[in-house]
């Protein structure tokens, strides 16, 4: 099929998906298609270790409006999807999603719509009762919990890389200089107008979950290291506590000796001295945190701030 300039790009990271590439992309496209929009599929090989190749080239060969880029080994689900959005070539809005069948395609035309009635970032947001496992679904609770304690963006609970970005979010998002990226915050952080949509996830089509939980804790570390300096300025916070501490013993101390309590010799005044070193230790750490959270704020390099301009509405196209 021939195809002209796309006014939608899907982004599909996949690491060993093979059987799961025609599938998905037959519903992607019978979905697409009805939108009535030149559109891209456009497919991420992660360094597949699979017949995943072949499965793509052979689509692409067939279909113009699909592409792939192949990485020269395996990267990751990040990177997978941030050389997807560089790569994206729509002029109108970009929709990121997972190769394995859980996200279902036929919810895009709800987010063009919302899209087309001026949202900038449509996020969906993951049912809970549809996660596979109790204990997946409390770490990520607990995760999401974590993060909005100490991070400095609101990211809500269920967040998922199925989102839709306008054109300007996605430049944007790309224009960060920063290499290690926790994408799900950024998009956030960029900002924009947003809405939400919550989906039922479905069961994976084929294939077992290429998330094993160290790379789940990894992700989580990630995001949290990305987006708050406060674990750093924790030690200011332990210093007050340890100087107060201190503080309040010596009072004891002061009104045991003047009430006739006995107390050991020499006792006080050790553990009184070990608490206010360890409380100048800690203050004298949390002034070092101090300038280290700058350094790291700084060799970020994030935009002061971002320009939001107009943007023309798409239109269908008859």
């Amino acid at each position: 099929m021939k195809q002209s300039t796309p006014i939608l790009s899907v982004v599909l990271p996949a690491f060993n998906e093979a059987e799961n590439i025609v599938p998905v992309t037959e519903r992607l496209c019978a979905t697409l298609e009805s939108l009535n929009r030149p559109f891209e599929i456009l497919w991420i090989d992660d360094g597949s270790t699979d017949n995943t190749t072949e499965v793509l080239d052979k689509l692409c060969s067939a279909d113009q409006r699909v592409r792939a880029l192949h990485f020269s080994r395996n990267f990751g689900h990040m990177a997978a999807l941030c050389a997807g959005l560089e790569a994206a070539r729509a002029t109108g809005a970009v929709i990121t999603m997972d190769a394995d069948g859980q996200h279902p395609p036929e919810l895009i035309p709800e987010m063009i719509a919302l899209w087309d009635e001026g949202a900038d970032i449509v996020q969906t947001l993951r049912d809970p009762a549809t996660q596979e496992g109790m204990l997946k679904q409390q770490t990520s609770k607990g995760f999401y919990r974590v993060l909005s304690l100490l991070a400095d963006i609101d990211l809500p609970a269920g967040a998922a890389d199925f989102r839709l970005m306008d054109r300007q979010a996605v430049d944007a998002l790309n224009a960060l200089p920063e290499r290690v990226r926790f994408v799900r915050g950024l998009v956030q952080w960029v900002g924009f107008d947003c809405e939400y949509i919550h989906f039922a996830s479905e069961p994976r089509l084929n294939g077992e979950t290429k998330y094993s939980y160290t790379k789940m804790i990894s992700f989580a570390l990630s995001g949290l290291s990305s987006f708050s300096v406060r674990p750093l300025r924790l030690s200011f916070l332990m210093a007050l506590i340890v100087i107060g501490i201190a503080g309040c013993y010596s009072v004891f101390v002061l009104w045991a000796k003047y009430a006739g309590l006995a107390l050991t010799p020499g006792w006080a005044s050790i553990l009184l001295v070990v608490m206010l070193l360890g409380g100048a230790q800690l203050f004298a750490i949390g002034i070092a945190s101090e300038y280290l959270a700058r350094t790291y704020m700084e060799q970020k390099q994030r935009p002061v701030y971002i320009l939001k301009k107009p943007r023309k509405r798409e239109k269908n196209v008859p």
